[in-house]
């Protein structure tokens, strides 16, 4: 019976070759962890100086163990035991990490030429698939940043550029943080800057805003002067109604000149205020 079972052990390791080969690396790989420990006791007053790490609160260290992810993910933040020769430490900042998109020259959904650049904000929330999803997370997201800016916005018009930028930067946020979701990379926020327009297209904006603002003020004072020539109909009726109103209106105007302190004044003498006069009455009668 022992040798049956042997023998289905043995055609089961020839048939694969690839568990024999794993079986071999885990017995080379704890030899020479014994050995390390082996090295790190035997010289110990020298190896607490390289065994015993420590990273800041803001860190997270990653160790490869002869290649190996070890298991149990990022170690820290504070003290932790490394052996000497068989591990390697990869540092992973999580503050959150800010950097400039690049001037990235766009063409519009209505062929104009515009140059965009933008701020992006994100942190590694995943230290160990930041280290072995991507080779450089931090050049990677700027590159798929300036990608995502030239992308979205080639499918807005310059109108809806300038008006939703909020809106852009957050779809743009989403469609980043999407995409550098397997990198362990969480984007924060995305902010657009600036917008710069060609120099002649700035000169034709300019002159289609300067004639809308005539465009208004002509029409403002065209309605101004309406208003106007109503009150003063409706002045000169209510004036018509009582003929002394009139020298009353007259008197006021004298009152405004004087105030003035001119020295010539002109006073009308309406007609009705020569018939009043006696002179003038005899006149008509004879």
């Amino acid at each position: 019976m022992a040798e049956e079972i042997t023998k289905q052990q043995r055609t089961s390791l020839i048939e694969n070759p690839t568990e024999v080969q794993e079986h071999q690396n885990d017995i080379c790989s704890s030899l020479l962890v014994i050995l390390s420990y082996f090295l790190a006791f035997i010289s110990f007053p020298i190896s607490f100086i390289f065994c015993f790490k420590v990273v800041q609160e803001y860190e997270r260290a990653v160790i490869f163990r002869l290649g190996r992810n070890l298991s149990g993910g990022a170690k820290g933040p504070g003290l932790f035991f490394v052996l000497p020769c068989i591990d390697e430490i990869t540092t992973i900042d999580l503050r959150t990490v800010t950097f400039d998109v690049p001037p990235q020259e766009i063409l519009t959904k209505d062929s104009v030429t515009i140059t965009v650049d933008a701020v992006v904000y994100y942190r590694i929330f995943d230290p160990v698939r930041s280290v072995n999803k991507v080779a450089n997370a931090q050049y990677s997201t700027r590159l798929l940043a300036a990608t995502s800016l030239r992308n979205i916005l080639g499918t807005k018009t310059l109108q809806e550029i300038l008006v939703d930028k909020e809106s852009l930067a957050l779809r743009m946020q989403n469609m980043l943080d999407l995409a550098t979701d397997d990198w362990g990379v969480k984007v924060e926020r995305i902010e657009l800057k600036d917008v710069r327009l060609p120099v002649e297209m700035q000169r034709a904006m300019a002159t289609e805003a300067e004639a809308t603002r005539d465009a208004r003020a002509k029409l403002v004072a065209a309605e101004g002067e309406q208003k106007a020539s109503v009150a003063l109909k409706e002045a000169a009726d209510t004036i018509n109604k009582n003929p002394v109103a009139l020298q009353l209106r007259y008197l006021q105007t004298l009152t405004d000149i004087a105030a003035e302190k001119n020295s010539t004044i002109v006073f009308p003498i309406p007609i009705e205020l020569l018939r009043s006069l006696p002179g003038a009455v005899n006149q008509k009668s004879n």
